[in-house]
């Protein structure tokens, strides 16, 4: 996540985001990209202390990129200029199909902290909503989208003129806008190249908007209830996933609060990132955590 990548919950800065995945690292597998969690799919840690595997990630990768002759930019949703091209949409999926189950339509769940529901983004309406958070500069330094509104502008309509595999919204909290969201097909998107995914893996970015509302809990409150969103809505889907920077130890933690786990270490072209799932398999089976 970003602020939640950067900023969501337990001191969030803020969650990456979709049509997402360009970011860089080092890992080892069948084509030395993942790291995989020796404890397997099976298992959730929902401990707030980062285990000690992840910590030593991302001390190793801090220590690395520091020795770098150029820097990387961090969390950025699309890379540069989303430049990474989208794999093809699966054959046999028709062209005017709802690759996410209608967004809009999700409607509102309860959450310890209100009412929450996912809406959307309109530009007409949300643009300088959208543009100050991503100037915030601990939005900024993951998202890499400060600068005017133009910036913003060309992010969201590649998402918005898109084919439906990625959706921007706003995240309302009892009638307020608190969040920016972006929900993606993650078997559809360029982060499909880079671990096992599986058809309709859904995927997530999100970024805290209010500084006030940053290191509080609620960061993890919304991840939870946006993963209970999708799986109730989305009955394709098994897994929730997403990928914040193996550097942004808050950002990680938040996820694992929310009742995901830590995967694998996955190398992206601009980060290395924690690979977080949250499975539909365990999700009757994880305590229920609540803003402080």
């Amino acid at each position: 996540m970003s602020p939640i990548d950067a900023n969501s919950g337990a001191g969030i800065a803020s969650v990456p985001a979709a049509g997402s995945a360009a970011h860089s690292g080092s890992g080892s597998g069948a084509d030395g990209r993942l790291r995989p969690d020796p404890r397997s799919d099976c298992e959730d840690t929902l401990d707030l202390r980062l285990p000690d595997q992840l910590m030593a990630l991302g001390a190793n990768r801090e220590a690395s990129r520091s020795r770098a002759a150029a820097p990387l930019a961090v969390d950025a949703p699309d890379g540069p200029a989303d430049a990474l091209a989208l794999p093809d949409v699966r054959p046999g999926i028709p062209q005017d199909d709802d690759l996410l189950d209608h967004v809009a339509d999700w409607g509102a769940t309860s959450t310890p902290a209100g009412r929450f529901r996912l809406v959307p983004v309109h530009l007409g309406r949300d643009l300088p909503l959208v543009t100050r958070w991503m100037n915030d500069p601990a939005v900024a330094v993951f998202w890499d989208l400060a600068g005017d509104a133009a910036v913003t502008e060309r992010h969201l309509r590649a998402r918005l003129a898109g084919d439906g595999r990625s959706v921007p919204c706003l995240g309302v909290l009892d009638g307020t806008p608190v969040s920016y969201w972006e929900i993606y097909r993650a078997d559809l998107d360029p982060l499909a190249r880079y671990y096992p995914a599986r058809p309709h893996d859904t995927g997530i970015h999100l970024l805290i908007g209010g500084v006030d509302d940053r290191g509080r809990g609620l960061g993890s409150a919304l991840l939870r209830a946006v993963a209970e969103l999708v799986l109730d809505r989305r009955p394709s889907c098994s897994r929730v996933v997403a990928e914040p920077d193996l550097r942004n130890t808050p950002s990680v933690a938040a996820f694992l609060n929310a009742g995901f786990r830590f995967s694998a270490e996955v190398d992206l072209p601009e980060k290395g990132a924690a690979l977080m799932i949250r499975d539909r398999a365990l999700r009757h089976v994880l305590p229920r955590r609540h803003c402080p």
